[in-house]
């Protein structure tokens, strides 16, 4: 059932009258009894499925009813949020974990004989922007909340692939308008992508050149040419885009020491920028090797493909500019406006294959022809695979609030981490983005958890993972690896007993003392203090151990153990 086309139904008494008439759910309606509460993780995942449902069936909104079961649409009544001005706070909660924060249309609270109703107006997704809760896509099948599936994804993707704004025209810029260098820049670089024609290339004037790469249509120039080759005063020509890419240097407490700004043409504006980047090498030594290693602490292709990934899908209509945070302690950072359209790193490094849409597909077209970029899928692949190669942790994506955020970090993070990789050459690029993750104390999904421990790498429980025994062993990990497994329960009761015999009784607290630094380095103190709580109570309830009138554990006499 859907209300968008329903002229005659405008009240939200009339939406949830309708709504419980037709008597089911579907991708765009949901019922929930939410009776006094609801989990808020399980909303926001409603939320980002139920709008991006909206978008596929072609719905200006979906709805989400609280006080209605979703068996036959029977009408009980909700106390969830009594409060109106803590109920609408949830708008504010919701946007905070959504992509492009967005929220509830509307939240309506009706009587419906006389038992109160809340009516949830979801937007539907924008054209091309899927929405996420915290960084997962959600969807429905029929009326069962699951993950959106990448054709569902693609499709909401593709949609803003037909209005490409890097193919517009700009029928008031001339050659003049253009830098003469950026040109010069182009043109060599268009010779290195095809040497077969180097001669030929030479010979092409300007406007020839600019046709055969490209840059150009039938001779007039096109927001792209401007991009890449325009002169600074003509990026009115682009307006109301912005067009600035900022350097900026941060100290070791991540206060501004410097920045610099460049602007058009972008094409020059990467080597500007690297200039700035101090060229430091890096020192390090891995077990085993009697030289030490000395790299630059970045990469060249790797800061020029990030910026120029950045150049090529930087959603310009948002009026953003391209940021490199260079950090003088460690890292680097690029960030660019517009989600991240093939959806994660990990769907580019898996596909090894071009994307099948682009945010500016000109302008990537035209890029490729310049030797700027690539459009095989390797780019981002070769990125992870440099970092490897240093034994550098693997490169960080942040996708959230609409922009790309990655982070390279120019030195060895874990040595032990990066032992591992010099002496397990035979792992996968996937396994160690995602070994990765664990030394970096970053959560992995279920899926992910099980292929590593299914190929024996990690042992633990969620979310305190660790390096399996088989790689610690390999990697000479394993003092590492008993500090993160910790001794096990068996051990620790053995413990207790033995510390009992000799002491005769004992407080809680000094085996916290005793034993809390032997159980595993993932555990929190917390988690600590409850395993041996735990351990004692199991103890007492087996008739080994109570406590005295001083509040104080203490062995039972093993007579006493028998005639209980």
């Amino acid at each position: 059932m859907t209300l968008s086309a329903s002229a005659e139904i405008r009240s939200p008494a009339e939406i949830i009258a309708a709504l419980c008439a037709h008597g089911i759910e579907n991708e765009v309606v949901e019922f929930k009894e939410a009776k006094t509460s609801f989990d808020p993780e399980k909303l926001g995942r409603y939320f980002s499925a139920l709008s991006n449902e909206a978008n596929l069936q072609k719905q200006g909104q979906a709805w989400l009813v609280f006080g209605v079961q979703d068996k036959g649409a029977v009408v009980i009544g909700s106390q969830y949020r009594k409060d109106p001005a803590h109920l609408m706070k949830i708008k504010e909660e919701i946007a905070s974990g959504t992509t492009g924060n967005l929220t509830f249309t509307q939240i309506h609270i009706e009587e419906i004989e006389g038992k109160r109703v809340l009516l949830f107006e979801i937007p539907a997704a924008p054209q091309g922007i899927p929405i996420a809760w915290k960084r997962h896509y959600y969807g429905r099948d029929n009326e069962a909340l699951v993950g959106l599936n990448l054709s569902e994804l693609e499709t909401i993707r593709s949609q803003r692939a037909i209005g490409d704004w890097s193919i517009g025209l700009c029928p008031k810029a001339g050659l003049a308008d253009l830098d003469s260098d950026a040109i010069a820049k182009a043109r060599s670089e268009y010779i290195i992508k095809n040497p077969k024609q180097r001669e030929e290339v030479r010979n092409w004037d300007v406007s020839t050149f600019l046709n055969k790469a490209k840059l150009t249509i039938n001779g007039q120039l096109t927001r792209t040419a401007l991009i890449l080759l325009g002169k600074s005063e003509a990026e009115h020509y682009l307006s109301p885009a912005v067009f600035r890419m900022t350097w900026l240097l941060k100290d070791k407490d991540g206060i501004d020491k410097d920045y610099e700004h460049f602007g058009l043409p972008l094409i020059l504006s990467t080597d500007q920028i690297l200039q700035r980047i101090r060229r430091i090498r890096y020192r390090y030594m891995l077990p085993g090797n009697i030289f030490p290693e000395e790299v630059e602490q970045y990469d060249s292709y790797l800061i020029r493909e990030a910026l120029h990934n950045a150049i090529a899908h930087q959603d310009y209509e948002l009026g953003g500019r391209i940021v490199l945070v260079e950090n003088e302690n460690d890292s680097l950072t690029f960030v660019n406006e517009g989600s991240f359209l093939p959806g994660s790193p990990e769907a580019v490094i898996e596909a090894d294959a071009p994307s099948t849409s682009y945010r500016n597909q000109f302008l990537v077209a035209a890029m490729v022809n310049l030797n700027l970029i690539d459009t095989i899928g390797s780019g981002i692949k070769k990125m992870f695979r440099l970092q490897r190669e240093r034994f550098f942790p693997m490169p960080d994506y942040d996708l959230s609030n609409e922009r790309v955020s990655v982070k390279i970090m120019g030195k060895v993070l874990d040595v032990k981490y990066a032992t591992k990789l010099a002496q397990m050459p035979e792992l996968r690029l996937e396994e160690i983005m995602l070994l990765d993750k664990v030394q970096k104390g970053k959560e992995l999904s279920k899926s992910e958890a099980s292929s590593l421990r299914k190929n024996g790498l990690i042992e633990g429980r969620k979310p305190n993972l660790y390096i399996s025994a088989s790689v610690a062993a390999q990697t000479r990990q394993t003092v590492d690896y008993m500090k993160h497994r910790g001794i096990d329960n068996d051990y620790c009761r053995q413990m207790v007993l033995d510390s009992l015999k000799k002491f005769e009784s004992m407080s809680r607290g000094q085996f916290e003392e005793i034993i809390a630094d032997k159980l595993s380095n993932n555990l929190t103190s917390k988690q600590k203090t409850d395993k041996i709580r735990n351990i004692l109570q199991a103890l007492r309830r087996e008739g080994k151990i109570r406590t005295n009138n001083k509040k104080e554990w203490e062995l039972i006499p093993s007579e006493e153990q028998k005639e209980s």
